[in-house]
C-alpha cells in the first residue's frame, strides 16, 4: 500500500520529505487504530482516507506558517514605503486632486465632506452645505461621476 499512498500524498503537491512524513503519520495512525477497522476490506480504504486528510492537514499548516516566515521579514525591513510606492501615490493624489479642482463649488464641498467621513451624518450636512437631505445621496452620485469623467479625461493627456 506504501506506493499508493506515495502516490495520494504527491499529488497534494508535497516535496519528498512532507510525503514521507505523512506517509508516516498514516502507517501510524493504522497501527494505532487498525482494530477499529471491522471489515477488512477497508483497510485499504482507510488508509488511503487518512493519507487524503493527513496531506490536507499538511498542506494547510504549511501554508500558516509561511505568514510568520513573512513576518519575521517585515519585522527586519523598515517601516518606510518605498520611493516608487510614494511616488505612486503622490501622483494618483495630485491626479485626483486636480480632477475634484475641475469641479463646481457644490460638488467640491460635498466631496471633500465625504471623502473625510466613514459614516456622514446627512442631517449635519445638510445644514453645512445648505442642501436637502433627500437630494444629498443623488447630488453626491453625479459629482461623483463628474469627478469620474475628469479623472478619465486626465488620463488620456
Amino acid at each position: 500500500m506504501t506506493p499508493v499512498l506515495w502516490h495520494v500524498v504527491r499529488a497534494y503537491g508535497h516535496d519528498r520529505s512532507s510525503a514521507e512524513d505523512v506517509i508516516q503519520a498514516t502507517w501510524l495512525g493504522f497501527v494505532r487504530l487498525h482494530r477499529t477497522i471491522a471489515d477488512p476490506q477497508a483497510v485499504a480504504s482507510w488508509l488511503i482516507t487518512s493519507a487524503r486528510r493527513g496531506a490536507a492537514a499538511h498542506t494547510k499548516a504549511a501554508r500558516r506558517a509561511a505568514p510568520v516566515e513573512d513576518e519575521a521579514l517585515a519585522a527586519a525591513l523598515p517601516d518606510e514605503e518605498s520611493a516608487e510606492t510614494v511616488a505612486v501615490l503622490d501622483d494618483e493624489a495630485a491626479r485626483l486632486w486636480g480632477a475634484v479642482a475641475t469641479l463646481d463649488d457644490r460638488c467640491r464641498r460635498l466631496l471633500r465632506v465625504i471623502a473625510f467621513m466613514d459614516r456622514p451624518d446627512y442631517h449635519a450636512l445638510s445644514q453645512d452645505l445648505d442642501m436637502p437631505v433627500g437630494s444629498i445621496g443623488p447630488t453626491r452620485a453625479r459629482c461623483l461621476a463628474k469627478l469620474r469623467t475628469a479623472l478619465t479625461r486626465g488620463g488620456e493627456r
